[in-house]
């Protein structure tokens, strides 16, 4: 059994991006506390939190936590529930290859809510986008984002919402291995 059985990161989708809903890192995480959930702590802005909660809990206090933010901000987040170990598993794995971040290239992990509608062949390409699904893994795609001509990055959320036929939430890797970071170090 992991030493982190009993320790999961929840991604709220849609919280604190341009044209959604706003809420306070504080707010999400007394949100978390008053549901029951235990070590609850926030990692930025775009709704990443790593909590304790026994496993057979977690449905039950999210259920919570969801209508405690709906009370907050007037609509229920959708937020999707990952297990410390399969974050783990995720960054072991090193999903993109041999492409590296840098000032031209963004990496992200788009994870799906449920099991993808349609397994597309990949890679998907977004040309106009700079975008580039390279795979999928589980409930899990994985795409590289170029910078385009204006200077800006294409977001792949939407393009692998329409790919897989499903809702999905969008991290940039560079979150994902640090939230796995802030979980190894209070260990």
């Amino acid at each position: 059994m992991s030493m982190y059985a009993n320790k999961y990161v929840a991604f709220l989708r849609a919280i604190n991006v341009a044209g959604h809903v706003s809420l306070k890192m504080t707010n999400v995480r007394d949100a978390f506390a008053a549901a029951g959930c235990r070590s609850v702590s926030t990692y930025i802005q775009s709704g990443n939190v790593i909590f304790e909660s026994s496993a057979r809990d977690v449905a039950t206090r999210m259920k919570k936590v969801r209508a405690k933010l709906r009370n907050l901000v007037g609509v229920e987040p959708d937020i999707l529930i990952r297990t410390i170990p399969e974050i783990e598993e995720l960054v072991r794995r090193r999903p993109f290859g041999g492409v590296e971040a840098g000032t031209t290239v963004k990496l992200y992990v788009a994870f799906l809510f449920q099991k993808p509608r349609a397994t597309p062949r990949f890679p998907l390409i977004s040309p106009k986008e700079g975008l580039e699904a390279v795979g999928m893994r589980n409930r899990e795609v994985f795409i590289v984002s170029r910078r385009k001509k204006n200077g800006f990055f294409g977001f792949p959320n939407n393009f692998v919402e329409e790919a897989v036929g499903v809702s999905a939430t969008t991290r940039n890797w560079s979150t994902v291995t640090k939230i796995l970071d802030l979980v190894r170090r209070e260990a």
